[in-house]
């Protein structure tokens, strides 16, 4: 509460008390009128009455003003946990000290009395404690597809009746409309990718998604290739490969409120996904999976608004999607004219005229399906199918892996160790001719001046 310090320390509710006593006495109000002034009963008003004209002002202030509280520590502890946090709990936080001053001293402080005690001493906090970070909000997509939310929510879905799982999904931005959702056991790139097909398919391509920096989505290592510094930027993630060949935009978030629309799409479905799926005795993550499309049709009917602009802006997918939404590695073919890729390995058939690919860099492929792609010079060679049917993608290595096989692959220079070995066998080079050794002497013709008119050599002057 806010006070004046003067010869009469009085609170905003007390200042016009003083006033409105003083109007009152004179007749000029009754007490009824100046009660609703101060928002009194007309008794309190006669009370104060009394006490203005037997103590003046000062009877307007509250007695209890100024007085030491009876619920203060006592001195002699107050002087105890001010000597426990000098020494023994020195550079503990307050928390921690009350915890400590409990437990090991048995002086029963709460932590805004250790904090106010701390403060006294001048004594400064082991965290400080930042200010709130400002925030403006932001306007919805005015567009369906113009801006999609992407993320993860790991969650005991199947309340323990089955293995841990993690929801991968996509929520329009514009139309709070449920797009895809799909069960993965952890959050990883087969579940955003098929998240991305699944909302191509049925939607079309968005212009833009909106997710968190997760490293699957962002690089969110120092690492920069020679190539990158020339360029000036880090080549994406394979996820960022594919949202670049399907030619979407990516904004990366930079706090879990920037994409407060998919962190309350989480809230709603920890909330009734979790009943739906207990009350069809789902156990398995294959079935938690195929009970989705009919759950996201219902919560879209129920929980879906029109967009502020009624034309989508939606992309009509290319037709060879499930090829784009691929890993990509660069492989050199075997003598053999196959190309390998961990454990799995393609035969290559022969080329225009029975022509060989051993020895040429070709691209790789590997799909979300499982089918695995191989190109060269951007023509489509083979394809291998998938070899199980519960196939998934995962990065066999990082984008910027594959530039250092590249550049690995180039020859390199001889070790330092091993170029001083081969420099000592070899012979002695001649002394060159500009060598003092080799210079020829004062009387030689070579040093003597040439004459263009006498055409001859004049005697050289000595130096001096």
């Amino acid at each position: 509460m806010e006070t004046w310090e003067g010869p009469l320390t009085m609170s905003r509710k007390e200042v016009p008390r003083a006033g409105l006593l003083k109007a009152a006495l004179a007749g000029q109000i009754t007490n009824a009128q100046a009660a609703g002034a101060l928002r009194l009963s007309v008794r309190q008003v006669q009370r104060l009455k009394r006490q203005f004209q037997r103590e003046g002002v000062a009877g307007l202030r509250h007695h209890l003003r100024g007085r030491p509280s009876p619920r203060r520590l006592p001195a002699q502890v107050r002087e105890q946990v001010a000597t426990l946090l000098r020494t023994t709990y020195a550079g503990l936080n307050d928390c921690h000290a009350t915890e400590k001053l409990r437990e090991l001293e048995g002086l029963l402080v709460s932590r805004a009395s250790v904090r106010r005690i701390r403060q006294a001493l001048g004594l400064p906090a082991k965290h400080r404690r930042r200010p709130r970070q400002y925030r403006a909000r932001r306007t919805p997509a005015p567009r369906m597809g113009q801006l999609v939310q992407v993320d993860g929510s790991p969650f005991d879905w199947l309340e323990g009746r089955g293995p841990a799982m993690t929801l991968h999904g996509a929520i329009d931005d514009a139309t709070g409309t449920g797009l895809a959702l799909h069960f993965r056991p952890t959050e990883d790139l087969h579940g955003y990718a098929t998240v991305l097909h699944a909302l191509c398919a049925q939607y079309g391509l968005p212009v833009t998604l909106y997710g968190d920096r997760l490293a699957i989505l962002v690089r969110n290592d120092p690492y920069w290739t020679l190539a990158e510094e020339l360029q000036g930027h880090q080549e994406p993630t394979h996820f960022g490969t594919m949202l670049r060949e399907l030619a979407i935009g990516f904004i990366a978030a930079g706090s879990p409120q920037a994409k407060g629309r998919i962190e309350r799409l989480w809230r709603t479905l920890q909330d009734r996904l979790v009943v739906e799926l207990r009350l069809q005795g789902i156990r398995t993550r294959e079935a938690a999976n195929a009970a989705l499309p009919a759950f996201l049709a219902d919560f879209n009917r129920r929980f879906a608004s029109p967009p502020a602009e009624a034309s989508p802006a939606w992309r009509r997918p290319p037709l060879t999607l499930p090829d784009l939404l691929s890993c990509r590695y660069t492989r050199t073919v075997a003598p053999d004219n196959t190309v390998r890729l961990g454990s799995r390995w393609v035969q290559l058939p022969p080329g225009p005229h029975r022509r060989s690919y051993a020895g040429r860099r070709v691209q790789l492929h590997e799909c979300v399906d499982g089918r695995l792609l191989v190109f060269c010079d951007g023509q489509r060679l083979t394809v291998q199918p998938s070899p199980d049917p519960a196939f998934v993608l995962r990065p066999r290595s990082k984008p910027h892996s594959e530039r250092t096989r590249l550049r690995d692959a180039q020859p390199r220079p001889l070790a330092p160790a091993r170029s001083a070995a081969r420099a000592s066998s070899r012979p002695t080079p001649p002394i060159p001719r500009h060598s003092a050794a080799a210079r020829p002497p004062l009387t030689h013709p070579w040093r003597r001046p040439f004459s263009r008119r006498g055409r001859t050599n004049r005697p050289s002057l000595p130096r001096g």
